[in-house]
């Protein structure tokens, strides 16, 4: 019996450490603190999240140059950055996809797009793909709502842009927008997580 219970108990112990190293593995949830990064910019320096010194938070978007999901949304990134970056929250776009598989999203690429599209944000190159890693990014586009709260990043939202990727003028859901509004009225986000839609993240070995 004795010895029943010291398996149950091992068995028990190693579910644990388990879901724990499945839930690392997934990424960032809501409510996690987020770590900062420093990834080059199409201007070629190099940037964190802490060089933007007022921010109190951080619109971290993974998205791409090739994607026709991300190409339908860069419009509304711009109209989003020009919206609440003044008011504390920029866009920071991070591309992640693997050059080898996606050559239109070379770094040369990025700057190509971004002064087509006159980008007002931050556009980094993420070529370790280390970061969307971290993160738990698996779409382009994909959005984390990072909030400032004392020396953290706090995961305040994770998901969509809106509910209607193909025509912005049939959106009826801006998840988004609503949860950073419900941030800066001081309320709790009402709607936290979405389902991200849009293409698969180009992973490096995946080809």
């Amino acid at each position: 019996m004795k010895k029943n219970y010291a398996f149950l108990f091992i068995l028990g112990v190693f579910t644990l450490l388990s879901s724990a190293f499945v839930a690392n593995e997934a990424g960032y949830q809501v409510g996690d603190t987020a770590a900062d990064f420093k990834l080059k910019n199409i201007n070629g320096q190099q940037m964190s999240l802490r060089d933007f010194k007022d921010a109190k938070g951080y619109i971290v978007t993974f998205t791409c140059n090739t994607c026709p999901y991300a190409k339908l949304y860069e419009d509304r990134l711009i109209q989003l950055h020009q919206k609440y970056a003044s008011k504390g929250y920029p866009v920071v776009a991070i591309n992640p996809n693997d050059v080898t598989i996606s050559p239109g999203d070379s770094f040369e690429e990025m700057q190509k797009r971004a002064k087509q599209k006159k980008f007002p944000f931050a556009y980094l190159y993420d070529e370790s793909q280390e970061v969307a890693k971290r993160f738990g990014a698996t779409r382009t586009p994909h959005i984390y709502i990072l909030t400032r709260t004392g020396n953290d990043l706090k995961v305040t939202y994770i998901g969509a842009i809106d509910d209607n990727s193909g025509d912005p003028a049939k959106v009826e859901k801006r998840y988004t927008e609503a949860a950073l509004d419900n941030l800066l009225s001081g309320k709790p986000v009402q709607q936290a997580t979405t389902k991200a839609i849009g293409c698969t993240i180009k992973w490096r070995g995946n080809s």
